[in-house]
């Protein structure tokens, strides 16, 4: 190849003199400065055109420059750029917005369905809150430690779920001997009932109500009760719902803090140490952590609204609690030689669900307990990820509660569609509904008895 000389015919001699500098510099080094002012000044790419001046490459003459854009072009972006909207940081604030704290939960008497009765006993009055219609089933229930009716029990029962099952039937709230909410102080000259007098105490509940016959729930120290009355009445009883209830009487370790903690209320009230207790009693370990806002409000309640005096002679006569005595009989050698099954006379006799949070202190304690049970009326429940189960679980614990009671024969709808029956069973029906049974399922002809009706014609 060779190069045609200019300098005859001098065409280009105007554009090559400008470019006499640039011709000391290799094609890269244009491409280098080129691309440099690119990266420094990036507005400019669509205001002016960056590659002016630079010879055009594959051409066959390296001194051909390109060609200027336009102004046409040039003038059109630049209105572009003027035209397009650009918002400060103080226009797109979200000024109008203003955090907010979720309303503090508190425990107060704010169902006005609940009416408070006052029952004479052989140790004193005691507190029954009765909610619903006193037609309707009972269900009895009992707080547990350092709790009374409202903190152990209305979440779950005002939870939307539980509505429809408490329409069908009338809840009778049991609360010991000044735990209620608000109680006085207790006499200085007060003996407080121990647990087999606070079982007995619920024999005159049930006789002042002209009450048949109970389902049982209770939670703790309220089961525990409530298990000693089964096992003395099993007739008053149908049926029990424990949850972390302990069946053993108190070890070393329990009597120990237990008796130092019932020291600690009546001296200075409730302690740091008392609190602490309290809170790995009801919520095990990592209750901060797994829900931080429930624990709050318990320690609120613990601290300024449980009387101290009256919580430390309930704690009294816990911690000297004696043994359930209850035991699965072993089978004697007649027995399993006729191929009968072994008596158990020494147990519950009553349809149990045994229930336990997972992450409950106590929950070597509920297998204890189902150890002594009836293998054939009873069912033992871990439920995960909880340890206060009516308050962190109600979803979970309603939905066991509906089907222990539907298996109770209570036909209990909830949100269910209704049934159709044929014609045979309207008369089946008919018949049950006019024989002179009793209000209970073991007097019934069958294990069978309507709370509400979902049947239609």
């Amino acid at each position: 190849m060779s190069y045609r000389s200019l300098a005859a015919d001098r065409v280009y001699k105007a554009t090559t003199d400008d470019l006499q500098p640039e011709r000391k510099n290799s094609v890269g080094t244009v491409f280098k400065k080129a691309f440099g002012s690119l990266s420094s000044s990036p507005r400019r790419r669509l205001s002016e055109p960056l590659m002016q001046g630079v010879p055009v490459i594959g051409s066959g003459n390296v001194n051909t420059p390109l060609r200027k854009m336009p102004t046409s072009v040039i003038s059109e972006e630049a209105s572009l750029l003027s035209s397009m909207r650009s918002d400060t940081m103080e226009e797109v604030e979200l000024t109008g917005v203003r955090p907010s704290l979720p309303a503090v939960r508190t425990f107060t008497r704010s169902n006005t369905g609940v009416e408070e009765v006052y029952v004479d006993t052989d140790n004193g009055p005691v507190c029954v809150a009765v909610q619903g219609d006193r037609s309707r089933p009972p269900i009895l229930t009992y707080h547990d430690l350092g709790l009374n009716y409202i903190t152990s029990f209305q979440t779950f029962f005002n939870y939307s779920g539980m509505r429809n099952l408490t329409s069908n039937f009338c809840i009778y709230h049991v609360n010991a001997p000044g735990q209620e909410e608000g109680a006085p102080p207790l006499p200085d000259n007060y003996v407080y009932p121990t647990m087999d007098e606070l079982a007995n105490q619920l024999d005159n509940v049930l006789k002042y109500f002209d009450l048949k016959s109970v389902v049982g729930l209770g939670v703790g120290t309220g089961g525990n009760i409530l298990a000693r009355f089964a096992f003395k009445q099993p007739l008053k009883i149908e049926a029990l719902v424990l949850v972390n209830v302990v069946s053993t009487s108190a070890g070393w370790i329990e009597y120990g803090y237990q008796k130092l903690n019932a020291r600690y209320l009546k001296s200075k009230g409730m302690t740091q140490g008392v609190l602490d207790y309290l809170m790995w009693y009801h919520f095990g370990k990592g209750t901060e952590m797994r829900n931080h806002d429930l624990a709050r409000v318990y320690r609120e309640y613990f601290v300024h609204s449980v009387h101290p005096g009256n919580l430390a002679a309930f704690i009294d006569s816990y911690v000297r609690r004696t043994d359930l005595g209850i035991s699965r009989s072993t089978p004697t050698s007649e027995s399993s030689s006729a191929g009968r099954r072994p008596s158990m006379t020494t147990t519950l006799q009553m349809p149990i669900i045994n229930v336990c949070g997972a992450l409950s202190p106590h929950q070597e304690d509920t297998v204890t307990l189902n150890s002594k049970l009836d293998p054939t009326k009873s069912s033992w429940m871990k439920i995960s990820e909880c340890s206060m189960v009516l308050e962190e679980v109600p979803h979970k614990m309603c939905e066991v509660l509906r089907l222990f009671l539907q298996g109770l024969g209570y036909a209990v709808r909830l949100g269910r569609p209704p049934l159709t029956v044929s014609r045979s069973a309207e008369v089946i029906l008919k018949s049950i509904k006019q024989s002179d049974s009793k209000d209970s399922v073991r007097s019934s002809p069958w294990p069978f008895r309507i709370t509400e009706n979902p049947l239609t014609a």
